[in-house]
């Protein structure tokens, strides 16, 4: 969960500013307005979430406790390979989340028959990353998902129109599991280079080699 604030500080001699930040993670904001506490000269302070709602700092740590045991600071990566000649699709993706005080990374592949274009390829791999979160148990909360494909985030995102009758289906099927969900999308457009390890994913799907993990993720 990523939040901005807006804080009211006031000097020992009374003059009052404004301060809003730029969106950071909630735990980090805790510990930063916790901070600013201490000083003894913040008047107020408000936490806006990314949909603009807003929050008090008791609200902001009641929410912060209440999701500690549940699967949070979800980021999807997805990617979609098709294989022209073969006419299969390789998807993947790398969903990394907070639980119980742990980072941790789920990786997830499949290897499929069905699909005509390296586009629904794409939104394949993208429908995979929202089935392994609703597998998760992740549900009213804001999820990233990064993928490389310019159709399928920008088409989800509402920037570009669909044309296409079967993309069109992909699209409604995944935003209507979102709502059903009650998730907030944010969708992030990186290069393939930055997506290096969903498109790895799905290559190996389609050399059959499956790949389904979990692991802890330890600070260097």
């Amino acid at each position: 969960m990523n939040v901005r604030m807006e804080i009211t500080y006031r000097t020992p001699k009374g003059t009052e500013t404004l301060f809003n930040t730029e969106e950071m993670r909630a735990k980090k904001a805790l510990l930063l307005a916790e901070d600013l506490e201490k000083t003894g000269r913040l008047k107020h302070i408000v936490f806006i979430d990314s949909q603009d709602n807003a929050w008090s700092l008791k609200e902001l740590r009641k929410q912060m406790e209440d999701i500690k045991t549940e699967p949070h600071d979800v980021t999807v990566y997805f990617d979609g390979g098709f294989d022209l000649k073969t006419k299969r699709s390789g998807l993947g993706c790398a969903i990394y989340y907070e639980q119980n005080g742990k980072s941790l990374r789920l990786r997830k592949n499949a290897l499929v028959d069905e699909l005509d274009t390296n586009n629904e390829s794409e939104y394949a791999a993208f429908h995979l990353g929202v089935q392994e979160i609703e597998l998760l148990g992740v549900h009213h909360l804001p999820v990233t998902f990064v993928g490389d494909s310019q159709v399928v985030i920008n088409q989800l995102s509402g920037e570009w129109p669909v044309y296409e009758e079967e993309l069109a289906r992909w699209a409604d099927r995944i935003e209507a599991k979102l709502r059903e969900l009650g998730i907030h999308p944010e969708y992030q457009l990186v290069s393939r280079k930055k997506n290096r390890e969903a498109d790895h994913l799905a290559s190996q799907a389609l050399q059959e080699i499956e790949i389904s993990s979990l692991i802890e993720l330890k600070e260097d």
